[in-house]
C-alpha cells in the first residue's frame, strides 16, 4: 500500500513538472522598420527545452497574412531554401549566423521591398512531451531610402575670435514613424571629432572636447525650419580650423524603448581657415613729434608717447597694453581697463601719478611721464597682447581668456639731457710682489670730483690684462668684480671662486678710494690693470642709477718669475750595526723663490745602485700617512715617518733585517695651494743624498765541556753527569742574546772501553725540551734534565759495573736571528769524555752478612738463658709448704 502511494507521489511531481516547463520560442519585437538597401538582423532564441542543448532553427517568410509560407534558409538542411531564394542563400545575401547553442540570427546584407513581409522562426521538436511554441513571427516593414543631406557652405577662411555658422538642411519623407539626427564633427588629418549631435529624442549631446565650451555658450544650436539646423561656433581659434561635415541618421523607436538607426549619410561642408590674430594685429609706438624715432627732453619736462593698435577683428579682442622703458615693464592696462604702475628695477614700489596710461580712442594709448630726469632715459616700446573670450567664468570668478597674439612696437628713443659728474683717477700699487705667492695691493683714488649730485655715490670695477705669454690662453682681458653704487659686490666670471673664497678681495677704504688685494699672488695675476669708477645718483623712483663712469690708465705688475728651488738633505741619526737594531735618519728641506709650500714625503730604497726602486712609506702634504706596496704588513708597527719640524722629516726602521739592506733616501715635492679647499699644485721636486744600511749577520760563539762531582761510583749508586754550555757574540739588536733566542739539541753518548770506538746513545733531549731514551742492557735507569739555561743533567740511577766507560754530549745550538727572525742551526759541538768507574769493594759487601750472623748468634743465645730459665722455674719447684718457725733464732737451713 505505502509502495503504491509512493509511485502516485512521483507520476503527480512529474506531470507537475512537465506542465511548468514548456518550451519557448522568441524573435525580436516588431514590427520592424528597415530602409531599403540596408542590411537586416532578426534574432530568434528557444528556451526551457528538453533534448540535446544545439538547437536547430528553420526560417520561413509570407508577403502577406493569406499567401503560403516561402522556406528561406534552416541551420540543418541546406536545400531548405525555396527555389526564388536560393542564389541569394547561395551568395550569402541571405545567412544564418548561429549564436548560441540555443540563438541564431537571420541576416540580410541588402534588404529590399520584396523582403517586406511576416517572418517566422521555427525549432523542431526535440522534446519528450509536445509542451509551449515552437515558432514564433515578427512583422518586416521596408521603406524606400529618402534620405537628404544638403550642407551649406561656410566661410572659407574667418578670423580668429570671429563666429562662424555651419548650416545644414536634413530630410526624409515620411511613411513610417521614423525620426531623424543631425551631428557636426570637425575633420583634421585623418581624424574626425564629433562637435554636437542633435536628436533623434530632441536632445543635444557634446563631443569630448565642447562639453565645456557648449556650457559656456561658445557653442550654439539653432533649429530652423522645414529640416535645416544650424550650429554656431563663437569666438574661434586657430584650433577650430579644419574640414567640418555634417551628418544625417534616420532613427526607429522599437517596442521597449530601443533606438535603432537605420539609415544614414555624411557629407562634407567645407574646409573652414582661421586667420590668427597676429597676422593682422600691428602696433606702433610714436612721439609728440611724429616724424621723428628720437625724443631729447630736459629733467622736469613732461614726457608723452602713443601707442596706436590696428587689427582685422579687433572689436573682437581685449587688449592688455604695457609700455616698456630699456626692456622693463613701466606700466600696464590690464584687460578690465585697471592701470598698474610697476616696481622700480631695485623693487621699490614706483610713485603713483608720475608715469600715467590712458586710452584716448579705440585704438589708441598715450603714456605721459612727468618730471623725467636722466633715468628716465632709454629705449620705449609699446607691447600689446590680444585676448579672446572664452566663454563662462574661471576658477577665480572671472571670465575665460585666450592670448591670442602679442605684438611689441618699433621703438623710440627717449634722450634726457644732464651734466655729469666729472673726476680723475690715480691708480697706484701699494704692495708689489716680488715672487710668486706673494701679497699684492692696488689702490685707485678719485680726485677733483665736480658736478657730483647730493646723495651721489661711487662705484669701481677692476679689469686686468694678462701679459702675452702669461697662462695657457691668449692675452684677454677679465673683470675681476665690481661694487656698485649701493656697495654691492659683483664678482667676474674669472675671479668668482678667488672672491668667494677671500683670496682676492675688493674693498672701498675710504669715500674716494677703492683697494684690489691679492692674498697670493698667481703668475697668471701679472699684467696690466685698470679702474673704472662709476658715478650714481637716486633717481625718481628712489634706486640708484649710473650717470657716468671713467677709466683709469693701466697699470703693470710684473716680476721675475724664477722658478721654486729645492735642496733635500739625508743625515742619519742612529746607525743599525747590526741585525735588530734601529735605523734612524733625518731628511732636511731647503726652499727657494716659493713661499708656505707644502711638502709630500716618499721614503724610497733599493738594495742596490742597478736593482729596482721600492718605495717605502708616504706623507701626503695634508699628513696623511700610507705605507708602500714593498712593505711587509707584519712591519708596519716598526715603520714611521714623522714631520719633526717645519722643513724637517724622520724616518724610522725599527729591527732591520738582512733583507733591510740597501740605500734608502728621500724624495720631497713642495706643493702650493692658493685658496683653503682647493687642490694642491706641485711646484719642485727633489731627491736627498743616499744612506746605506750594511752589516753582516756572524751569530753568536758557543761552546760545550761535561762535568761530574764524582767520577767513581759503587754499585747501586747514582752518577751524575752536567753537560755545560757557555755562549759569547749576540744576535739581539740589544747586544745581548736572550733567554727566549737560544735553544739546544743535546745527546748523550757512552764508550765501554776508554778509547773505544764503539760509541751507544743513550738518550736526548730536542729543542722543544722533548727527552728520548735509548734501549740498554743494563739493570740501571737513566734520566735527563734541563739544570738551567745551559746545563742539562745525566742522571744513572743503581749503577753496576756495565756502566762503567766514557761518557761525553753533543750539542746542537738554535738561536732566534735578528735580522732574519728565523731560528738559525748552529755548529754541532761535542764535549770531551768522561770516565765513570763503578768499584765492587770486598768490606763493603761482607760487613752486612757478618753483622746479620752476629746479630743472629747473640739473639739465638739470649732466647736459650731466658728459656733455661723459665723452665728451671716452672718445672723443679716444690709445690709444698714447709710452716715458718716462730723462734727468734732461724735455722741454719734457712739462712
Amino acid at each position: 500500500m505505502k509502495m503504491d502511494n509512493c509511485l502516485l507521489t512521483l507520476v503527480f511531481a512529474f506531470l507537475t513538472l512537465g506542465g511548468c516547463l514548456a518550451r519557448v520560442v522568441k524573435v525580436s519585437p516588431g514590427p520592424l522598420i528597415r530602409v531599403e538597401g540596408q542590411p537586416v538582423s532578426i534574432r530568434c532564441d528557444v528556451t526551457n527545452y528538453m533534448g540535446p542543448r544545439e538547437q536547430d532553427f528553420e526560417w520561413m517568410m509570407t508577403r502577406d497574412a493569406t499567401t503560403p509560407r516561402i522556406k528561406i534558409i534552416s541551420t540543418f538542411d541546406t536545400s531548405y531554401s525555396h527555389a526564388s531564394l536560393s542564389k541569394r542563400v547561395a551568395s550569402g545575401d541571405i545567412s544564418v549566423v548561429r549564436l548560441k547553442d540555443n540563438e541564431v540570427e537571420l541576416k540580410i546584407a541588402e534588404v529590399k521591398s520584396l523582403d517586406a513581409g511576416f517572418y517566422w522562426c521555427q525549432t523542431p521538436s526535440t522534446d519528450s512531451v509536445i509542451s509551449g511554441n515552437y515558432e514564433a513571427q515578427v512583422q518586416l516593414i521596408v521603406i524606400p531610402n529618402t534620405l537628404k543631406v544638403s550642407p551649406q557652405t561656410p566661410s572659407p577662411v574667418a578670423p580668429e575670435g570671429s563666429d562662424i555658422t555651419l548650416s545644414c538642411d536634413v530630410t526624409r519623407e515620411l511613411t513610417q514613424p521614423t525620426y531623424l539626427s543631425v551631428t557636426w564633427s570637425l575633420k583634421k588629418g585623418g581624424t574626425s571629432e564629433e562637435i554636437l549631435t542633435f536628436g533623434p529624442q530632441g536632445g543635444v549631446v557634446t563631443g569630448q572636447k565642447y562639453t565645456r565650451r557648449y556650457a559656456d555658450g561658445g557653442i550654439r544650436l539653432v533649429p530652423g525650419k522645414n529640416g535645416l539646423f544650424e550650429l554656431v561656433i563663437s569666438r574661434v581659434t586657430t584650433s577650430d580650423e579644419g574640414i567640418y561635415e555634417c551628418n544625417g541618421t534616420e532613427w526607429t523607436h522599437e517596442s521597449g524603448g530601443k533606438w535603432i538607426k537605420i539609415v544614414e549619410s555624411t557629407k562634407e561642408m567645407g574646409t573652414v581657415a582661421v586667420t590668427p590674430t597676429g597676422q593682422s594685429l600691428s602696433v606702433k609706438a610714436s612721439s609728440s613729434y611724429p616724424s621723428s624715432t628720437s625724443q631729447l627732453l630736459s629733467p622736469g619736462d613732461t614726457l608723452e608717447l602713443l601707442c596706436s593698435v590696428a587689427a582685422d577683428n579687433l572689436p573682437s579682442l581685449a587688449l592688455e597694453v604695457t609700455w616698456l622703458a630699456d626692456g622693463r615693464e613701466l606700466i600696464t592696462m590690464e584687460l578690465s581697463g585697471v592701470v598698474i604702475s610697476n616696481t622700480s628695477s631695485n623693487g621699490v614700489q614706483a610713485k603713483r601719478g608720475e608715469a600715467s596710461l590712458e586710452r584716448t580712442g579705440a585704438e589708441e594709448y598715450r603714456l605721459a611721464v612727468r618730471g623725467v630726469s636722466v633715468e628716465d632715459a632709454g629705449v620705449y616700446t609699446c607691447r600689446i597682447r590680444a585676448f579672446i573670450e572664452k566663454g563662462g567664468r574661471s576658477a577665480g570668478g572671472g571670465g575665460r581668456w585666450h592670448m591670442a597674439a602679442e605684438k611689441i612696437s618699433s621703438p623710440v628713443t627717449v634722450k634726457v639731457s644732464q651734466i655729469k659728474p666729472n673726476f680723475s683717477l690715480t691708480l697706484e700699487s701699494v704692495l708689489t710682489p716680488q715672487m710668486t705667492a706673494e701679497p699684492t695691493e692696488l689702490a685707485c683714488h678719485v680726485t677733483n670730483i665736480t658736478h657730483f649730485p647730493l646723495g651721489g655715490r661711487l662705484g669701481v670695477t677692476w679689469e686686468h690684462t694678462t701679459l702675452p705669454g702669461i697662462g695657457d690662453d691668449p692675452q684677454s682681458s677679465h673683470v675681476i668684480g665690481t661694487l656698485d653704487g649701493q656697495g654691492n659686490l659683483l664678482p667676474g666670471a674669472t675671479y668668482s671662486d678667488r672672491l668667494k673664497s677671500g683670496v682676492v678681495s675688493l674693498s672701498r677704504v675710504q669715500p674716494n678710494t677703492f683697494k684690489l688685494r691679492f692674498l697670493r699672488t698667481k703668475e697668471i695675476d701679472m699684467g696690466q690693470y685698470f679702474c673704472t669708477v662709476s658715478a650714481w645718483s637716486v633717481s625718481s623712483q628712489g634706486d640708484m642709477a649710473k650717470t657716468t663712469e671713467y677709466q683709469s690708465s693701466p697699470l703693470t705688475v710684473r716680476w721675475d718669475t724664477k722658478r721654486p728651488s729645492l735642496n733635500v738633505v739625508a743625515k742619519r741619526t742612529r746607525e743599525a750595526a747590526v741585525g735588530g737594531a734601529t735605523f734612524e735618519m733625518s731628511c732636511t728641506v731647503a726652499i727657494e723663490n716659493l713661499a708656505e709650500p707644502g711638502y709630500s714625503v716618499l721614503i724610497q730604497s733599493q738594495e742596490s745602485v742597478d736593482s729596482d726602486v721600492r718605495t717605502i712609506m708616504t706623507l701626503s702634504p695634508d699628513n696623511v700617512l700610507q705605507h708602500g706596496g714593498a712593505t711587509d704588513p707584519i712591519r708596519r708597527d716598526g715603520l714611521v715617518l714623522t714631520k719633526s719640524g717645519p722643513t724637517e722629516f724622520r724616518f724610522r726602521l725599527a729591527g732591520v733585517q738582512l733583507s733591510d739592506r740597501g740605500f734608502y733616501w728621500c724624495d720631497i715635492t713642495a706643493w702650493t695651494k692658493q685658496q683653503p679647499g682647493q687642490a694642491w699644485t706641485k711646484a719642485a721636486n727633489a731627491e736627498s743624498n743616499k744612506l746605506r744600511i750594511d752589516f753582516q749577520e756572524n751569530g753568536p760563539s758557543f761552546s760545550i765541556n761535561i762535568l761530574t762531582d764524582d767520577s767513581t761510583v759503587y754499585p747501586w749508586q747514582t752518577a751524575k753527569m752536567k753537560c755545560l754550555l757557555s755562549v759569547s757574540g749576540s744576535s739581539s739588536r740589544s747586544g745581548t742574546t736572550q733567554t727566549d733566542d737560544l735553544a739546544y739539541e743535546v745527546r748523550w753518548f757512552f764508550t765501554r772501553m776508554r778509547g773505544g770506538g764503539t760509541t751507544t746513545q743513550l738518550a736526548s733531549v730536542d729543542r722543544f725540551g722533548i727527552v728520548r731514551k735509548e734501549e740498554r742492557n743494563s739493570s740501571s735507569d737513566i734520566s735527563v734534565e734541563r739544570d738551567d739555561t745551559h746545563a742539562y743533567m745525566l742522571y744513572i740511577h743503581g749503577t753496576q759495573d756495565s756502566d762503567s766507560g766514557e761518557y761525553h754530549c753533543i750539542a746542537t745550538p738554535w738561536y732566534l736571528s735578528a735580522s732574519t727572525r728565523a731560528w738559525t742551526q748552529a755548529g754541532e759541538l761535542t764535549s770531551s769524555r768522561i770516565f765513570l768507574t763503578v768499584r765492587f769493594a770486598v768490606w763493603d759487601s761482607l760487613k752486612l752478612p757478618l753483622l746479620y750472623g752476629v746479630s743472629a748468634s747473640i739473639g739465638v743465645g739470649l732466647f736459650s738463658l731466658v728459656l733455661g730459665l723459665v723452665c728451671a722455674q716452672c718445672c723443679c719447684r716444690n709445690t709444698m709448704h714447709t710452716p715458718r718457725s716462730r723462734n727468734k733464732l732461724m735455722d741454719l737451713e734457712m739462712d
